[in-house]
């Protein structure tokens, strides 16, 4: 796996927290933009770079907060494709959550219940039983 050199590691850091702290007070469009600020720094392919997982999957989680389900779905497409994304319960957690909610359903039980496999039903904990209920008859 490729390292970031320390500077551009902080940099991303101090951009992250940013977007974390205004996420945390409920800003969820201003966290996006931080975040994408952030994943600016990510040379590219950005998908070769562990920090862009969770970038992604912030960006994500964030479209997901505000309403934009396909930008939210895109994100968490590219998160996977990062390393380590295919084994990250809350990328396949929020994928199949925005897929439902763009009324893909047939694939959106495929990433739900990806996410039940790497994690139990406690990434269930705290979402819309909804979702649950997707996969609640094959678990």
């Amino acid at each position: 796996m490729r390292k970031l050199n320390d500077e551009l590691y902080e940099r991303i850091m101090a951009l992250s927290e940013e977007g974390n702290e205004l996420a945390d007070d409920e800003k969820y469009a201003e966290a996006k933009d931080k975040f994408e600020e952030a994943l600016g720094f990510v040379p590219a392919p950005k998908t070769d770079w562990e920090s862009a997982l969770w970038l992604y999957a912030s960006i994500g989680d964030m479209c997901f907060m505000i309403g934009d389900y396909k930008a939210c779905s895109n994100n968490m497409f590219d998160a996977l494709n990062c390393p380590d994304g295919f084994g990250n319960p809350f990328v396949h957690l929020r994928l199949g959550q925005a897929l439902y909610e763009l009324g893909n359903t047939e694939k959106a039980k495929e990433y739900l219940l990806q996410a039940y496999m790497l994690d139990g039903e406690d990434i269930f904990d705290d979402q819309d039983e909804k979702y649950f209920d997707v996969i609640k008859s094959i678990v």
